[in-house]
Parts: C-alpha cells; sequence; structure tokens
C-alpha cells in the first residue's frame, strides 16, 4: 500500500472518499483554515514496496476524498435541480449560478465544475491529467523522503485551506509544485492557492484538479484572464478595482481616502478578500459564478463588499483607524452582515461596463506601471510621496484639498506627481498662453478659485490639442473619464452620466468595431475603421492621440464604443479663439472667455451636474495641473 504524507503538526487523518451519497448530513461550516507560504521546502515522504509511484494509486474513486466533512457545510436546500442542467445554455446557466442552484449538491457542482473548465478555450499546448502524472511521478515517486521547495512565485503568499483534510493539504501543495515546474512564465501569482484549494474540494483526483487550474492559467478567450501570473498583471487589476470603487463606491472611497495615506493599499487586497478572507460558503459561491462570467464578476462582488462594509458602519469614526484590517475582519465575518444569497443580489445589481471596456482600463494601467518602472514586486509609493505633499503649492488648493482630488482621479495618473503647467498669477489671463502651455500634456486638472472664494474644477481626459482636428468649427473631444467637480464650499464630484447608467449607452456591436489591439503605426487615424481616418466622421467621436507612442491602445470609455442615445450625453470638453466650455447639452458645466477672466455654470446633460459656483462669476486665479511622466 502506498502513502503519500505531509507532516502537518497536530493534523489527524482524514476521512477519505467520494461525496457520501447525493448530500450528507454534517457539522457546520468551519472553512476558515489557513497557512502562510514561507521560504522553507516542502518534504513529501512516499512509503512504498514498489520501485515506482504513480499519483492516482493511492487515490479513491469519486469526488470528495480531500475533503474534512466535519468542516463541509451542508448543501444550502433541498436539491430541484433541471434533470438536463448540464445541456442548459450559457444564459440559463449563470441564472442559475447566480441563484445558487449549484450549491443544492455538492456532486452537481463538481460535474459542473469539470464541464465548465473543459469549455474554456486555451492554447493548444496545455498541461494536462497525463503531464501532470507523469511530472508527479518523476518528483514524487521515489521511496523515501524526498524534498521540493514551492514555487518562488508563492513566497509569503496565503494558502487558505477551507475544508481540506491533511491529505488535501498535500495534494493542494504537489500541485503548486508540478505549476511552478510546468508554467515557468508565472512570476506572481497570489490567488492561485486558494483557487487549486478550492478546485480540490470537487475534483476526483489530484490530477483532474491540475488540468483545471492548467486550463485556467493557459486560456486564451480575447479580454479575458481568470488567474493574473505576473506582478505587473496584479498591480493593474488593482488598480482597476480602484478605478471601478471610485466611481461606483463614492461613499465607501471616501471613507478610505480619509483613513488611509495609501488608498491603493487598501485596494491592493481586494482579490485577498473573495479568495483568503471570505469563508468557505461565500468563497465557492463566488467561484460558481467566476468559472462562467470571469474577471467582471470579481469586480462586482468586491465592489458589494465594499459597498456592504460603508453600510455596516464598521469604520463610523476613520480617524486613527487601521481601514484595512477592519475590511478584512469585516469580510471574514460577513455573515454576521449578509448572507451570500444577498451578497451575490447586490453585486449582480452593480452596472459595470462591458467586459472589453474594462479589459481597455486595465490595459491602460498596465502601460502606466510599465512607463513607472513598476513591473517586479515592488511598493507602490503612497498618495503623500507621489504628491510629495510636503513640497506642493498651489494658491487655489490646500494640500489636503489637492489630496481630495487627486484621490477622484484614475489610478495611472495618480501614479505620476502633478506638474503645474498654467496659472494666470505667473502666465497672465491669456487663452493663447493657456493652449500653449497645456498641449502636449494628457490629462490635465483645471482648478478655478473665483472672486466669492469659491473653488471648483474639471479632470480632462484629452490634450487640448485635440480641438485643432475640427478646424475652424467647435467641436467636443475627450472621453467618459472626464468630470467636473466643486472644492468650495463643498467637496462633490460629477462625472459622465453613464458611468452610473451605463445600460443606457450600448456598447457598439462587434461587427462595427475593430479589435482594440495596437496599431502598427501610432499616427491618430492611422487604424483601419478608426473613427478619425475618415473626415466625415463626427468630432464628438474622436480618439485620443498621444503622439509619438506606438502601439497606442483605444482609450477607456471612448465615445465611439457606445451607441448614445443623444450627442448632448457626451460634449466633454472643447476650444476655440472665443473661450473654452467644459460639458455641454441643455447647458454648459464650465464656460470661460478669451480673457480667462469671466465664466459661467449651469446644468449640463453629459454631467448632470448642479451649477459648481455662482451661475456667472469673476475668475480671482486659474490653474492647470499635469502629471510628470518618469
Amino acid at each position: 500500500m502506498l502513502q503519500v504524507g505531509l507532516s502537518l503538526p497536530g493534523s489527524p487523518g482524514g476521512a477519505a472518499g467520494g461525496f457520501p451519497g447525493a448530500e450528507r448530513d454534517g457539522g457546520e461550516d468551519t472553512g476558515t483554515g489557513r497557512e502562510e507560504f514561507g521560504s522553507s521546502p516542502v518534504t513529501i515522504v512516499v512509503t512504498s514496496e514498489a520501485d515506482s509511484w504513480d499519483t492516482d494509486a493511492s487515490s479513491c474513486p469519486g469526488c470528495g476524498q480531500f475533503v474534512d466533512w466535519d468542516r463541509m457545510p451542508d448543501p444550502q436546500r433541498p436539491a430541484q435541480i433541471p434533470r438536463d442542467i448540464l445541456s442548459k445554455p450559457q444564459k440559463e446557466l449563470k441564472k442559475l449560478a447566480r441563484e445558487g442552484c449549484w450549491a443544492t449538491s455538492h456532486a452537481l457542482r463538481a460535474r459542473l465544475y469539470h464541464q465548465l473548465i473543459q469549455q474554456v478555450s486555451c492554447r493548444l499546448i496545455t498541461p494536462d491529467a497525463l503531464v501532470y502524472r507523469d511530472v508527479a511521478s518523476r518528483l514524487f515517486g521515489k521511496p523515501g523522503g524526498s524534498s521540493h521547495p514551492l514555487p518562488e512565485f508563492l513566497e509569503g503568499c496565503p494558502m487558505p485551506t477551507y475544508c481540506l483534510n491533511p491529505e488535501g493539504v498535500t495534494a493542494l501543495r504537489k500541485i503548486l509544485i508540478c505549476v511552478g515546474n510546468l508554467f515557468p512564465d508565472i512570476t506572481y501569482s497570489p490567488i492561485l492557492p486558494s483557487l487549486v484549494a478550492l478546485l480540490l474540494h470537487y475534483s476526483e483526483d489530484e490530477a483532474q484538479c491540475f488540468e483545471s487550474i492548467s486550463r485556467l492559467l493557459a486560456s486564451n478567450a480575447p479580454h479575458t484572464s481568470y488567474i493574473d501570473q505576473s506582478f505587473l498583471a496584479h498591480q493593474a487589476s488593482c488598480m482597476t478595482f480602484g478605478d471601478l470603487a471610485n466611481k461606483h463606491c463614492p461613499a465607501a472611497h471616501k471613507l478610505i481616502a480619509s483613513a488611509s495615506e495609501n488608498i491603493f493599499e487598501v485596494y491592493s487586497e481586494w482579490l485577498s478578500w473573495l479568495f483568503h478572507d471570505l469563508p468557505f460558503a461565500y468563497a465557492i459561491r463566488v467561484l460558481d459564478v467566476f468559472l462562467l462570467e470571469g474577471q467582471k464578476v470579481l469586480y462586482r462582488i468586491a465592489l458589494a463588499l465594499l459597498k456592504q462594509f460603508r453600510l455596516s458602519g464598521s469604520s463610523a469614526e476613520p480617524e486613527g483607524t487601521d481601514i484595512k484590517a477592519d475590511l478584512q475582519a469585516f469580510v471574514q465575518n460577513i455573515a454576521e452582515h449578509v448572507t451570500v444569497d444577498k451578497l451575490l443580489e447586490r453585486a449582480f445589481g452593480i452596472r459595470l461596463f462591458s467586459r472589453k471596456e474594462i479589459w481597455l482600463l486595465q490595459m491602460a494601467n498596465r502601460k502606466a506601471l510599465m512607463e513607472r518602472g513598476i513591473t517586479m514586486v515592488q511598493s507602490r509609493q503612497p498618495f503623500h510621496l507621489a504628491v510629495d505633499m510636503q513640497n506642493f503649492s498651489s494658491s487655489i488648493v490646500t494640500t489636503q484639498e489637492m489630496r481630495l482630488v487627486w484621490s477622484w482621479i484614475p489610478e495611472r495618473f495618480s501614479l505620476f506627481p502633478p506638474l503645474l503647467l498654467f496659472s494666470t498669477s505667473q502666465d497672465g489671463c491669456s487663452l493663447q498662453r493657456f493652449y500653449t502651455c497645456c498641449e502636449g500634456y494628457e490629462p490635465t486638472v483645471l482648478l478655478i478659485k473665483t472672486t466669492e472664494g469659491e473653488v471648483c474644477g474639471a479632470f480632462l481626459s484629452s490634450d487640448w490639442s485635440e480641438r485643432k482636428k475640427s478646424g475652424a468649427t467647435s467641436a467636443f473631444f475627450g472621453t467618459g473619464e472626464c468630470f467636473v467637480f466643486t472644492v468650495r464650499p463643498e467637496a462633490e464630484r460629477y462625472e459622465w452620466v453613464f458611468i452610473k447608467q451605463p445600460e443606457l449607452a450600448k456598447a457598439v456591436p462587434r461587427s462595427r468595431q475593430r479589435s482594440p489591439s495596437p496599431c502598427p503605426d501610432s499616427r491618430p487615424g492611422s487604424c483601419p475603421g478608426s473613427p478619425s481616418s475618415s473626415p466625415s466622421s463626427s468630432p464628438s467621436r474622436l480618439a485620443v492621440p498621444t503622439p509619438h507612442r506606438k502601439g497606442r491602445l483605444s482609450p477607456f470609455l471612448a465615445v465611439r464604443h457606445f451607441l448614445l442615445p443623444s450627442k448632448t450625453a457626451s460634449m466633454f470638453m472643447s476650444g476655440s479663439r472665443e473661450g473654452i466650455v467644459i460639458g455641454g447639452g441643455g447647458g454648459q458645466a464650465l464656460s470661460l472667455d478669451a480673457d480667462l477672466l469671466w465664466g459661467h455654470t449651469e446644468h449640463c446633460e453629459t454631467f448632470d451636474n448642479p451649477p459648481l459656483c455662482q451661475e456667472d462669476f469673476k475668475v480671482q486665479l486659474l490653474e492647470v495641473w499635469g502629471f510628470q511622466s518618469a
């Protein structure tokens, strides 16, 4: 008889075998087992009278052999499962998964996991169960002791064991070692151990679990990534979550910004909330929908957790609190605040943009990290260091007010310190001078102080040189990342109306758009099918150019990606010799004359904002801030 063991202090032998019957009567869910990977090697001892060992030789048939049934939660309710569920179309499967149908049967979930993962589009050469058996036999098949270190990319990574028995923990480590051998390009993947552990609960044997995780790692579906495999990709996804939290959870974002100098450090834990801190009964429901819907669903659920955290009042007094630790404790004790069904219901009530649009944002964040040189494991500079608050000086806003404005801007730009481009106190009240100083910078922040002491402004996503494309005609340009704001007397931000109501702006059908792959030629309009390549294209649908940058992706929230109900909903910014206008449709959010002395503000359809200050105002000071590249 073969025995494969891993020395675990205080680990009694676990029950092995398939799922007992259709269901089981058992104890409560205590699936909170957590370990930490260290740098020491894992010693796996194999004792056998035979000369060779095969990974399946000691495996019990059927799923559940790696589960500690005393810790495994019972199915949620009596199973009422359609007989033909395995043949249901994708849309209906999504509905059933969201409603928790799979949670009614351990055996059903195991079958569905296997089927769904087999349908994942992946690279032609992807290691499978046979490859695992061969590699595991070579690594662990010799009688006696053999020491194999865990992959370097897992050093210090958390390892939830959930409801795994000691045999399951051993299998988890063996699979991770084999992944390290067969996927040498992985350099950073903190959620990999959690996903392997969850899949092991519903795998027939180690080989099947390995093949499942291999297919997720090797997925090549467009605009889809299941598992980040580098520090760069992981950081980009954390920045993307920060951007989405900024837009969809403004109250929670404000709380975090007031309690933490480094907002990104808090948001960088978002995947750990889902695949480390959530108890098993919640984490496995996350996996149910993740396998069907991809990474977008993870953003939804993490945003729902953030909203619930704010509603629970867990950190009602932000001053002096450790917001990061509070969030972790909240997620670990989520059952005290909301059921898993209600959490998922709220998550799918959050209206996000399309998977492709989120992918574009992630790629933009990735590019910014590369430009900043953040590609290997290292810490992001906290906000106050990136902005150098001690040396920051503005004639309009205080350090704390600038910090608030900075917390509103997209993550990828907050990597770079602000740079004063134009100031009426230094450069005079000249619109031509304004254009000269600001052209070539993208994006910019406009700050205005009125003679009444009110302070307002705008975040403008596009280069002011874009105005020249429309010739003598004044036309709007920019993207949906533009927003207007007030600082004094009240601080408030007003974003593009479709941020809050994305369902009103349908995505352009694929038949009418090109893939947002990098253009071989960086000249604006050089991509076939680009709206700016046609003289008759609507000026409001112009792309945002970046001169001398090759491999430019289509901008995040570019107007041309959407079928908008009216052009008045996408009037972001416009400039001419007569003045500048920000926001349009039924009014103008901000307008300034050619002398930069007089302005006007009113409600507009693009941002759905109230007047930002006294409707007709006189400018006391005006500043434009850009972002200093590395």
